[in-house]
């Protein structure tokens, strides 16, 4: 990994609890979609996000979380603020993971993520379509509730630019008294695979989420058909 100064290029919100970060890198940046990098508070204090960005951006972009006051993600998110406000950089390391995407397979594509997981599934998919990529493609993004979703509209306009690529978000809970009701999919995001898919034995599977969602995904998918060898996520190094 190599240690990169940046500078706070915005800071804004995509929901209440969820920031977008643009960072502008002193020097030009390799990674590989999929991988994450260090955000370095301190010497000792080294806490990893998911690049949202395609590697071809000349910005580095991230998706913060931050629910509750004083968490790990928004003791970063303040850190930034700070920075912004000063002009001071801020320090990363960068590339870090092993679930990059697998850029010499051709198999079909399941990119699946829950919350703010993603931002490891955008890069991937925003790279594949800069490359015009011509493999089979389902993105689905799953979230607790409508009001977690966000740039909706810009992602439907990026995987539309795939020749044969669907996405499909899906909402776990709906408030029926909601003014203009959720029309989408709606219950698990892994069920709604599971119900769409027959087998996921041919595919490359890439899962981003809470570690015990992504355990439960890979049980239920290797039932499904689902090769290990062809799955992958971070969190499979902690589960």
């Amino acid at each position: 990994m190599k240690t990169v100064s940046c500078q706070i290029q915005s800071l804004s919100s995509l929901t209440p609890h969820v920031y977008k970060v643009l960072l502008k890198p002193s020097e030009k940046i390799d990674f590989i979609a999929g991988q994450y990098l260090n955000f370095v508070m301190s010497d000792e204090d080294k806490r990893p996000f998911s690049i949202a960005s395609s590697p071809n951006s000349d910005l580095i972009e991230l998706q913060i979380g931050a629910f509750v006051a004083d968490s790990y993600p928004m003791q970063v998110i303040e850190c930034i603020k700070a920075s912004f406000d000063s002009g001071e950089a801020v320090t990363i390391e960068i590339p870090a993971g092993n679930a990059q995407l697998r850029t010499e397979s051709e198999r079909p594509l399941l990119l699946l993520a829950g919350g703010t997981g993603f931002s490891y599934i955008k890069s991937m998919f925003e790279y594949l379509s800069e490359q015009n990529s011509q493999r089979h493609i389902m993105v689905y993004w799953g979230l607790r509730e409508e009001s977690a979703v966000y740039e909706l509209e810009k992602t439907i306009a990026t995987i539309a630019k795939l020749p044969h690529a669907s996405f499909i978000p899906v909402v776990e809970n709906i408030n029926e008294k909601s003014q203009n009701p959720w029309q989408g999919r709606t219950g698990l995001v892994h069920q709604a695979a599971i119900n769409d898919i027959v087998s996921f034995e041919a595919y490359d599977i890439y899962l981003a989420g809470r570690f015990e969602m992504v355990g439960a995904i890979r049980s239920d998918f290797v039932e499904h058909g689902a090769l290990l060898e062809h799955m992958y996520a971070d969190a499979f190094a902690y589960i």
